[in-house]
């Protein structure tokens, strides 16, 4: 991995960058190794609720969100709490373990914690 202080839209043509939001209408559907994958950081998702895809949206590059209601369930819980907002670890799992075993139900089981209240329909019950 390589870090820099330049921005990324300083780096990368437009076209190449996809930025990851859980706001984002267009589903992630593969993983394209000629695309530039922006993973942002938020620490509270209620008080920042769409600030990354309005940001992405400014900026005028094309979102993703990860695959999470396509392929998980909403678990009961207590709580009645339900996020499809990952930290950047998670996000970064989920993907890794996507390019290795192009399965979108393991990938989500190694990066989705069960307190974001989802689950992969074979273990709903558990």
């Amino acid at each position: 991995m390589d870090t820099t202080p330049e921005s990324y839209l300083d780096l990368f043509p437009l076209e190449a960058i996809v930025y990851l939001t859980p706001d984002s209408e267009n589903v992630l559907e593969d993983i394209d190794p000629s695309k530039v994958y922006v993973l942002g950081g938020l620490v509270d998702e209620s008080i920042h609720k769409q600030l990354t895809l309005r940001r992405a949206r400014e900026q005028r590059l094309c979102t993703a969100r990860l695959p999470i209601r396509e392929y998980m369930v909403r678990a009961p819980n207590s709580r009645n709490y339900h996020s499809e907002t990952l930290a950047i670890n998670q996000v970064f799992d989920v993907l890794c373990t996507f390019y290795e075993t192009r399965s979108w139900p393991a990938a989500l089981r190694a990066g989705v914690s069960s307190g974001k209240g989802y689950v992969l329909p074979d273990t709903a019950d558990q």
